[in-house]
């Protein structure tokens, strides 16, 4: 009988042993759409139906496992071109979980070209991060990703000494030799904290104010490329890849606007081929 009940007590053992572990494996990698996703949808976009076949549009890369959660590269590149009859004109860029879930909203125009735009962000936890595109004729479409980061938005900043001196210095880049009516990538570095808000001070127990760009502005000979609403959910010192196309020689400019009031400004001389 104790030889019976003893085996009788490993097997339930086992069991309580086996359940955890076979509730973990079959654990989904990638978890549903967040109550967050829904709220944000709602105030957004109201009632307006968004296709979820946003993948024929844009492509959405971002790292399944982010290495640093405070800089976190996605990169959205367009299916389709920019053109008068029809094209991409705003991606909203939304980390579901974060503080401030509406990383971006980019504004574009026939002139970009190509609708592609590189960035880095914040994640705060485990979240979809997704890009929902209007089309010219008022279509939307939605495509997504899960990251898996964590800390991103509550970690401190990585301020190199005199940090402060260049707030707001901005350095304007293209590829090499440009052609005329031909989409030039362009790349925009503003020095910037970025700071969410988020970020204990050691020293005093006390938080750091929230102290991050707003605003873009982008235009080439006068012309609109791009303008972008921002918040801290890009990482510190912003940076963003788009594209624009020269008709001609001329000067493409940039403005950055924070949530001080400051305004910082930009620009560089375009001669293509």
């Amino acid at each position: 009988m104790q030889n019976i009940c003893r085996k009788f007590r490993f097997r339930i053992a086992a069991i309580i042993v086996l359940v955890p572990m076979l509730s973990f494996a079959a654990e989904p990698d990638v978890p549903p759409d967040s109550t967050m996703w829904q709220k944000l949808r709602l105030a957004l976009f109201q009632e307006r139906a968004i296709s979820n076949d946003g993948d024929q549009l844009i492509a959405l890369t971002v790292p399944k496992r982010a290495q640093d959660a405070a800089v976190v590269p996605v990169s959205i590149k367009a299916l389709m071109p920019q053109t008068q009859q029809g094209y991409i004109k705003t991606i909203h860029l939304i980390v579901d979980d974060n503080p401030a879930p509406l990383a971006a909203v980019f504004h574009l125009t026939p002139a970009s070209g190509i609708a592609d735009i590189e960035t880095r962000v914040r994640v705060e936890q485990y979240t979809y991060v997704r890009a929902i595109v209007e089309t010219s004729d008022g279509e939307l479409a939605m495509t997504k990703a899960y990251v898996k980061a964590s800390g991103g938005c509550s970690a401190p900043a990585n301020r190199a000494p005199g940090g402060e001196d260049n707030l707001g210095k901005m350095k304007l880049m293209t590829q090499d030799n440009p052609r005329l009516n031909q989409p030039v990538m362009a790349q925009l570095m503003i020095r910037h904290p970025n700071a969410s808000g988020m970020v204990m001070d050691q020293a005093t127990r006390l938080y750091d104010p929230p102290h991050y760009v707003r605003r873009l502005e982008v235009a080439y000979a006068g012309k609109p490329v791009m303008t972008a609403d921002v918040d801290f959910g890009i990482s510190e010192n912003p940076n963003f890849r788009f594209y624009f196309t020269p008709q001609a020689a001329g000067v493409l400019t940039a403005r950055a606007q924070d949530s001080n009031d400051l305004v910082f400004d930009t620009s560089l001389e375009v001669t293509p081929e």
